[in-house]
């Protein structure tokens, strides 16, 4: 009788196990529809703009099983790039524009812009050189000891050095900002990081005696292609920067990229789905308490020499009156401009940036 009583009492135990664990597995989502609404994005190690705006889209933009964004901690500019290329998990990521010539050269991939779409410029990175005092200009810099980290600095430190014919000696066996601790520390002779503007790890260095400062970068021709004309203030680094007076620098967009997907494939409707709601939300992210370099945004600017990711495209030309956006400004017109402007004469980084402008509300002018 006991042993009749264990069993059914053991049955009917059973049977209420197995009918909470179906109860349980009920109110899980479908494993495919939480698959169709997620999409990656990889951003940066902690500590830059990059990894708190992966975030702000997490929250900003979730919809449920519709859209999840997933942010994912990456090494930086450099190996986004690689990683939108090769790894099966990442669909998007934050990537300067300067990496693309970067790994083109490096890595010998000549149909990298074939291979790559954007979504939207975000904000710009500008190149700061610290270097030492005695180092006056880039010229200086000719067989001497330079850090430049290979996510936030190698990719300029290479074009800058190689189109203006500069040989230094280049070390990227750095962490992010381990080179310049080496250089504050007594070793080498510059350092170079592409970053935004008023980084606090620049913003923090002490420079009593006047051991360091800015190197400028002037504007020359040679980079126009991949640079726009920026410049520094005390405003920006009072430490390193004396009041009323400005370093000349050059800085390139930081791009929303994704890896060009086939039309009409699973990845590809899950981005167009992420790019509707990234553009629809825009002001959300752009106030606070969201990363302030999403002010920084303007989702209609074009990127020189890449395309855009055709439902971003859709989303802007269904707004503008089925406009197309903007042609990319073509560095031979640029040039152009200047020659007519200034007879071909060398100008500043401030100069050329308000000429920059001026060539910008011209050429929509001529349209």
């Amino acid at each position: 009788m006991r042993v009749a009583i264990g069993i059914v009492l053991a049955a009917f135990g059973s049977g209420a196990m197995a009918q909470q664990q179906a109860v349980v597995s009920s109110d899980l989502p479908q494993r495919d529809v939480v698959n169709a609404g997620t999409v990656t994005v990889i951003t940066a190690p902690v500590g830059g703009p990059m990894s708190v705006m992966g975030s702000d889209m997490a929250n900003v933009l979730d919809d449920g099983e519709n859209l999840r964004v997933l942010p994912i901690l990456g090494k930086g500019s450099v190996q986004n790039l690689i990683d939108i290329m090769l790894l099966k998990n990442v669909d998007m990521g934050f990537v300067v524009s300067d990496a693309l010539e970067f790994v083109k050269t490096e890595y010998n991939v000549p149909d990298i812009a074939n291979r790559v779409r954007y979504i939207a410029q975000l904000f710009h990175n500008d190149v700061h050189i610290v270097a030492r005092r005695e180092i006056t200009s880039l010229r200086d810099l000719n067989g001497k000891h330079v850090f430049a980290e290979r996510n936030i600095g190698l990719p300029a430190a290479r074009i800058i050095f190689r189109r203006l014919g500069i040989s230094a000696d280049i070390d990227s066996n750095t962490d992010a900002d381990g080179g310049l601790q080496k250089l504050l520390g007594g070793e080498g002779d510059a350092w170079v990081a592409s970053v935004g503007k008023g980084a606090p790890v620049i913003k923090n260095i002490k420079t009593e005696g006047g051991k360091f400062h800015l190197l400028s970068i002037p504007y020359d021709k040679v980079l126009q292609d991949v640079y726009l004309p920026e410049s520094f203030s005390s405003d920006d680094y009072p430490n390193i920067v004396p009041p009323g007076t400005r370093v000349d620098t050059v800085a390139a967009p930081t791009v929303l990229m994704v890896y060009n997907w086939p039309a009409q494939s699973e990845r590809y409707k899950r981005v167009a789905r992420f790019a509707d709601a990234l553009f629809d939300k825009i002001d959300k992210l752009q106030e606070p308490p969201r990363h302030p370099k999403w002010r920084d945004t303007v989702i209609s600017a074009s990127v020189p020499g890449l395309q855009r990711f055709q439902p971003a495209q859709d989303w802007l030309n269904a707004r503008t009156g089925a406009v197309p956006a903007p042609a990319p400004v073509r560095t031979e017109e640029f040039r152009r401009f200047l020659a007519q402007q200034n007879g071909g004469a060398k100008v500043s980084n401030a100069q050329a940036a308000k000429l920059y402008g001026d060539f910008l509300r011209w050429r929509d002018g001529q349209k």
